[in-house]
């Protein structure tokens, strides 16, 4: 399908606790396509003790499919960390108007 579609499926899941998306997030660090038909996404949380990483990753995986991946992996990373200036203009702009102090 194309790396382009694949991203855009991304930014169709969104994080249960915010209503943003896991890319607007910053949470996506690269999307590969393989030659086998796997998609492997690597991504990050905001927290080693994120609740919602299972069903994050569930989403992800309905979503590519959706796209045409045959398979996907998803590699979870703590490195580098996830950081508040991963954000897009996008999720800082909704999270100020939700009152959340961005630095």
């Amino acid at each position: 399908m194309g790396l382009e579609s694949y991203w855009a499926a991304l930014e169709r899941v969104t994080d249960p606790e915010w209503p943003l998306s896991v890319v607007d997030l910053g949470l996506i660090y690269d999307v590969q396509e393989c030659e086998d038909g796997t998609v492997e996404v690597t991504l990050t949380y905001t927290s080693v003790g994120c609740p919602c990483m299972e069903w994050i990753q569930e989403d992800i995986r309905a979503r590519l499919r959706e796209q045409g991946a045959a398979n996907v992996r998803i590699r979870v990373v703590w490195d580098p960390p996830w950081t508040a200036e991963r954000l897009t203009p996008k999720a800082r702009a909704e999270m100020r108007k939700w009152g959340v102090a961005i630095p």
